[in-house]
């Protein structure tokens, strides 16, 4: 179904609608969706999207960037930072996926969703399962890794869990200095607070990262943020 305007104006459609009228943006923006035919503004934004796909992002990427990929549970993050993972591989980069999260056979699953098998990369993706994930096991691990090289993380709030590890802004900084110096491009899936409201604003935003331990996020170089089928990609905060 073809929108009667650009999502950018109908979105200030529904500001001066809601200003207007006293509405909540949520009502106003679920108002010009009925009028485009859709039920909500979240079916809308779903069907008509400012998308990027994997491979366009990891040719934006840098080597030294730390990237992070953030979204409510269920909105697609694991599956896109995989995806970033892939191309790298695909395109010749050694390629590492830590996760303190998912076990072998929930990656596996994850990576046939989105139509992958490991064993077509030629050895240069990997998994690491270990529990002791942290900033130093992750330089440890990619010492040696060539310039554009790409590795995620899963996930960011997970690294200062354990009380023996640094806190979370002394990795993230000792990782950035790691990136820079190796020209290692490092993803970090990221939650996103449970206060972010979708009908006030269709895609999370750097103000939405779930932070329970203070961290600049000025760190990082970009993100990508996803909410109801839309990706967005980010400058630095």
């Amino acid at each position: 179904m073809k929108l009667t305007a650009s999502i950018p104006h109908l979105k200030r459609k529904a500001k001066l609608a809601a200003r207007s009228a006293g509405l909540p943006l949520h009502a106003a923006l679920d108002g010009v969706a009925r009028e485009e035919g859709f039920a909500s503004w979240s079916l809308l934004a779903a069907r008509h999207t400012c998308s990027i796909s994997a491979r366009e992002l990891h040719v934006r990427l840098r080597p030294g960037d730390l990237v992070l990929v953030g979204a409510r549970p269920g909105q697609g993050k694991t599956l896109l930072s995989l995806e970033l993972a892939v191309e790298a591989a695909k395109a010749g980069h050694r390629s590492v996926f830590f996760t303190l999260e998912y076990t072998m056979r929930d990656v596996l699953d994850r990576l046939r969703a989105i139509g992958v098998e490991p064993s077509g990369l030629e050895g240069r993706f990997e998994v690491d399962l270990s529990d002791a994930i942290s900033a130093d096991h992750v330089m440890k691990a990619l010492a040696e890794a060539p310039r554009g090289a790409l590795a995620v993380i899963d996930y960011l709030q997970l690294l200062d869990q354990r009380r023996d590890n640094p806190d979370l802004a002394t990795q993230v900084r000792r990782l950035k200095a790691f990136a820079a110096d190796r020209g290692v491009i490092l993803v970090f899936i990221s939650q996103i607070d449970r206060a972010y409201d979708a009908g006030k604003k269709s895609v999370p935003d750097w103000s939405d990262v779930r932070l329970p331990n203070p961290l600049d996020l000025a760190l990082f170089d970009r993100a990508v943020f996803l909410n109801g089928g839309e990706i967005r990609l980010s400058e630095a905060a």
